[in-house]
């Protein structure tokens, strides 16, 4: 892989540097020992560290990150996640949010074993932080969001006031 460059990221104490340190056959950058607790890596690496690697290419080690955000849209998830796009296009209703509806190709999917329930899981996740992150910056979602919510907790209101009349 001569001519490329490559970042490690990951958590801190997950292992970087000690894959770093596998790859470059020897001990070059300093790692810390697992705890006997709970058998998890410790947080040593504190700066980047650009490493050549024996056949040429470039590899950034980087200290543990504490948050990694998604800079994508639901269309990305989407094409990330294909097989769940391309299920969900067969569901009965456009909004389908696969949790349960009634003709929800997805859930179906699932109870048939064709789709693992993790990744659909992953998908919901991800679809979530999309949409949070639209909000963020389009104050219009967000204010349409806002006004979504608002009409659903009137409408339950109002079925528990018609419940408590009865």
């Amino acid at each position: 892989m001569p001519e490329r460059t490559v970042a490690l990221l990951g958590s801190s104490g997950v292992g970087k540097s000690t894959i770093v340190n596998r790859l470059l056959g020897e001990e070059r950058i300093r790692v810390g020992a697992i705890r006997e607790a709970d058998g998890k890596g410790r947080h040593t690496t504190t700066s980047r560290k650009l490493v050549e690697l024996p056949g040429g290419a470039l590899l950034i080690d980087t200290p543990g990150l504490r948050e990694l955000q998604l800079w994508a849209s639901e269309s990305s998830v989407d094409s990330a996640f294909e097989d769940i796009a391309g299920l969900a296009r067969s569901c009965r209703f456009t909004d389908c949010g696969h949790a349960g509806e009634p003709g929800c190709a997805v859930a179906e999917a699932v109870a048939a074993a064709r789709l693992d329930q993790g990744r659909l899981e992953s998908y919901r996740r991800l679809m979530r932080e999309a949409a949070f992150e639209k909000r963020k910056r389009n104050t219009a979602a967000a204010a349409e969001h806002k006004r979504r919510w608002k009409q659903a907790h009137r409408a339950q209101r109002s079925v528990q006031k018609e419940k408590d009349h009865r």
